[in-house]
């Protein structure tokens, strides 16, 4: 039987230097996975740069608006449901020339949303929702039309008692922006499905303690509240 014949060394430093590169490459695209970028916006962060946004134009420029939930908020942790039958939040468009970016998205910063009417998917649990500090939103015009709310750190708290007792935090350890569609229309709506928010429970038997994660789900109704004849929209 013939042997085979040693590998070069040449050849078995060429070989581990292809074995690290193509490991380096799997870390790299596991990494941009786990924080949710793209592999591929990750391969530009080190070369050509991301192309820019679209323009944004929010319009009425300068006037006050009100987002109010039409149906029901839903937020789930683990096997546990919260949902809520009322929630409203109330901010500012930017006034001229800050109610349009050539190259982005156009931001405010609105009031902490509140919610009440809450009730659990737990028998003889019950849930009442806190929430503190400043909140925003950025809308980026697109196909469809985006917009991201940010949570302050620690701005949004979930109780429940009874049965059990639990605190779910989201954002618990730096702002949180949740991603949803807007729609323009009369009323303009803003609607968020199955977002993800980023959370921590603490509690004893029945709290979901081991989930990181909450998805949010909300329509909210945008209406003017300067002048009701006229509709928050979201252009070019």
């Amino acid at each position: 039987m013939q042997l085979s014949q040693p590998i070069p060394r040449t050849a078995r430093r060429t070989s581990r230097r292809h074995a690290v590169r193509t490991a380096g490459a799997g870390i790299a695209a596991l990494a941009a996975l786990s924080i949710g970028v793209p592999a591929s916006a990750a391969a530009q962060s080190g070369g050509a740069p991301a192309a820019a946004e679209a323009a944004t134009t929010v319009t009425p420029a300068g006037h006050g608006f009100t987002a109010a939930l039409s149906g029901k908020a839903t937020f789930t942790a683990g096997s546990v449901t919260v949902t809520c039958t009322a929630s409203t939040s109330s901010g500012q468009v930017p006034a001229a020339p800050d109610n349009h970016n050539e190259a982005g998205s156009v931001s405010s910063s609105t009031t902490p949303a509140t919610y009440s009417s809450c009730t659990t998917s737990m028998p003889g649990v019950s849930a009442t929702v806190s929430t503190s500090g400043t909140w925003g939103v950025a809308m980026q015009n697109g196909t469809p039309v985006t917009a991201g709310l940010t949570i302050p750190s620690g701005g949004f708290v979930l109780r429940t008692s009874g049965l059990a007792s639990c605190t779910v935090t989201a954002a618990p350890t730096t702002a949180a922006t949740v991603n949803g569609t807007w729609t323009n229309g009369a009323p303009s709506t803003l609607a968020f499905t199955n977002a993800a928010v980023p959370v921590k429970v603490v509690g004893g038997f029945g709290c979901p303690t081991s989930a990181t994660s909450s998805t949010f789900n909300a329509t909210y109704q945008v209406t003017d509240t300067t002048d009701p004849t006229s509709q928050i929209t979201v252009t070019g």
